[in-house]
């Protein structure tokens, strides 16, 4: 029996009025509709006008676009659906997660670098402020994962780190600053990702940890963050064997089923155990994790039977919709279960008073509001964070400060991968030498597509030394979904971008995303993490390198990967 008089909807009589007025006046298929949240593939309002009339989603998420197609898009559909929709965006590291104008405040372990708690607030301000510019009332974020092991593909920079107290501090205060600015949020990705070394976009993963060790870390945070008011969690494609062997004894281990369609995980773990009451939606379902668990015919009904609320992303969402309507016909999902989910969808939306909004004619705000993206007061926030969040690691050789007087000539190697992978970062070239050069150095771009093959085959180490006195690394390798590593591939043949040359220059190495990569350089003697290839963070590792600004950023994980030979 769902309480929508207490937390996380705290729903007054007049708003579960409205919820029950409104599922007893749905028809099953107008039921089946809410559950789903689509991907948002296009502004064109014949097919928007179409997807509102056949399907009739409960929500939707756009990837970035420009504010204003962003902000008119959404005033479309919400003026054409009968209900509100709650409209989604991946607010985890600013605006930027829903406009491309949006401010890029700076990833989640940027932020836990700071160990400053307010920095997460401001996080969650600018995300609301400037998601909610442009009619989001739902954010998926934050992550409240734990970055385990060092060689997860995905978790990495946007987690606030490895220490599960430093994860719940900061997440606490983003989500009090998000729905201060009137958003929910989704507190992802539940059982807990960060643990396996691979992504669950490519296959089911797994959290293996002990059911004790999960109750100290993940169990812990959860707990607290539902306790503290979390309005919906998202579910990822995640084993976690032991507990559901505990729950499920002798249970078969071809039976072991990814969370988004494991009762005993969503319903005992989740609901009874810790307690939550709010809605619960999968993570994207075209993903392998979940694609490959179950037949998409049995997954789908099966889903939601298990007890996710709502449904992230279709392969074709009209067949996952006749696969829906056809599971309840053969029994998968009842509709008790079904009114049941509806009931926590409409629920939520009544929390966010959406339902007053409609009437309002309020559910996106005027052109007005997008003056808040990129707004003064979030730049300069996002300079703050920047400041405080950059990290010396190791400068075991005494480099820094560095000055054009000692480091005229720098050689710059930026390693770069930004395809692929619905990547949102940055690219860090053109500000690095910018501010080099305004800073008095001299800087040669190392061409990694028009290799010097004299210089690979044949050169030596006095021409190396006659023309450079600095090597400059730096590594803008981002984390993002379905790629199986975030490690440093160097230039064929040989490796000619290698910092080989060592013990011969004086070499620094300094990472905008990943805070990893001392496991392939442990060689270099100086090393700097930064986490967020913004241009806020590009400037404070100009200053911070140059003795203008001291570095105060703390480690949120640890950098030498447990190399020993790493800290040297």
């Amino acid at each position: 029996m769902i309480n929508l008089k207490v937390k996380p909807f705290y729903l007054k009589d007049e708003d579960i009025k409205w919820v029950e007025d409104t599922l007893g006046d749905m028809g099953i298929e107008e039921k089946v509709g809410q559950l789903f949240c689509p991907i948002g593939t296009t502004d064109d309002k014949e097919e928007l006008k179409a997807l509102l009339s056949k399907i009739k989603p409960g929500g939707i998420m756009y990837r970035p676009c420009d504010g204003v197609v962003m902000q008119e898009t959404h005033k479309f559909l919400q003026e054409n659906s009968n209900i509100p929709l709650l409209i989604a965006a991946n607010l985890e590291a600013g605006g930027n997660g829903i406009c491309t104008n949006g401010t890029y405040y700076g990833k989640q372990m940027q932020v836990a670098a700071t160990d400053n708690e307010v920095m997460a607030y401001k996080l969650g301000l600018v995300c609301g402020r400037e998601g909610g510019a442009v009619g989001c009332n739902w954010a998926f974020s934050p992550i409240i994962d734990i970055d385990m092991n060092f060689r997860n593909p995905i978790t990495n920079v946007r987690t606030y780190g490895s220490d599960p107290y430093r994860v719940l501090k900061m997440a606490k205060e983003y989500m009090r600053g998000i729905n201060e600015s009137g958003l929910a949020v989704a507190i992802k990705h539940f059982p807990g990702d960060g643990v396996d070394e691979r992504d669950h976009h490519l296959l089911t993963s797994i959290n293996s940890l002990s059911t004790e060790k999960w109750d100290d870390t993940f169990g812990m945070v959860y707990k607290n963050m539902i306790e503290a008011g979390a309005q919906t969690v998202m579910v990822g494609h995640i084993m976690l064997p032991e507990y559901t062997k505990k729950l499920i004894p002798g249970i078969r281990h071809e039976d072991i089923m990814p969370a988004t369609l494991s009762k005993e995980l969503l319903g005992t773990l989740l609901r009874e155990k810790l307690g939550f009451n709010g809605l619960i939606v999968t993570d994207a379902t075209p993903m392998i994790g979940f694609a490959s668990a179950e037949k998409r015919e049995v997954a789908v009904p099966k889903a939601i039977a298990a007890g996710c609320d709502m449904f992230l992303f279709n392969k074709n969402i009209g067949e996952d919709f006749a696969f829906m309507m056809d599971g309840i016909k053969k029994g998968i999902l009842t509709l008790e279960r079904l009114d049941e989910a509806v009931t926590r969808i409409l629920a939520l939306k009544a929390s966010l008073k959406l339902h007053e909004q409609k009437a309002k004619g309020t559910l996106v705000p005027d052109k007005e509001a997008l003056l808040q993206l990129k707004c003064e007061e979030h730049e300069k926030w996002a300079k703050e964070c920047a400041d405080k969040s950059v990290t010396l690691v190791k400068d075991t050789q005494k480099l820094l400060p560095i000055s054009p007087e000692k480091y005229k000539r720098i050689r710059l190697y930026v390693l770069e991968e930004n395809g692929g992978g619905f990547k949102e970062g940055a690219s860090v070239t053109a500000n690095l030498i910018e501010g080099l050069e305004n800073a008095g150095f001299e800087v040669y771009l190392f061409d990694n597509k028009k290799l010097d093959f004299r210089e690979v085959f044949t050169g030596s180490v006095n021409e190396l030394k006659e023309k450079y006195d600095l090597m400059l690394y730096v590594a803008n390798i981002e984390t993002a979904s379905n790629q199986t590593t975030v490690r440093i591939n160097w230039a064929q043949p040989m490796a000619a971008n290698a910092p080989w040359f060592v013990k011969e220059i004086p070499t620094m190495f300094i990472s905008t995303a990943n805070p990893y990569h001392l496991f392939d350089v442990p060689m270099v003697k100086t090393y700097i993490n930064a986490y967020s290839s913004n241009e806020y963070v590009v400037q404070a590792i100009i200053d911070k390198i140059t003795g203008k600004s001291e570095f105060k950023g703390k480690n949120p994980v640890d950098p030498f990967c447990n190399l020993w030979n790493a800290k040297l």
